[in-house]
């Protein structure tokens, strides 16, 4: 990833070939190059098509590669928090970065979360 970053602070990494148009989102656009962000299906179709041959490396017939899949991003995502482990992450930390997409309580159940394991509130009742 450091590679395709290349500095980058802001603007999409994965971008189609062409220009973005006019009314794409603003933060779908890269600012640099004006073009789009891929959408996430076909991200997806093109990272397991290029990862078939790293993942069946002794495998040089280009039908045979074909028939096979690669890797998925959902394996690229495991592996990043195996690559925190042995980088020093602590694990509720991992949980935490891992989460926080599909995780999105509202306000009301975190309130309502916090008040039941209050001791102070526990000890009154």
């Amino acid at each position: 990833m450091p590679r395709l970053l290349k500095g980058r602070t802001r603007g999409p990494l994965f971008l189609t070939d062409r220009r973005a148009p006019a009314h794409t989102p603003t933060l779908d656009v890269c600012p640099v190059t004006g073009r789009a962000r891929l959408s996430y299906r076909r991200a997806a179709e093109l990272f397991e098509a290029f990862t078939r041959p790293l993942a069946h490396l002794g495998i040089t017939d280009p039908h045979d590669l074909h028939a096979r899949g690669g890797w998925s991003r959902h394996q690229l995502r495991h592996s990043a928090l195996t690559h925190g482990v042995e980088d020093g992450t602590n694990t509720p930390t991992l949980l935490a970065r891992s989460l926080e997409r599909y995780a999105r309580p509202g306000v009301d159940a975190v309130a309502s979360h916090v008040a039941a394991r209050d001791s102070r509130a526990r000890r009154t009742s």
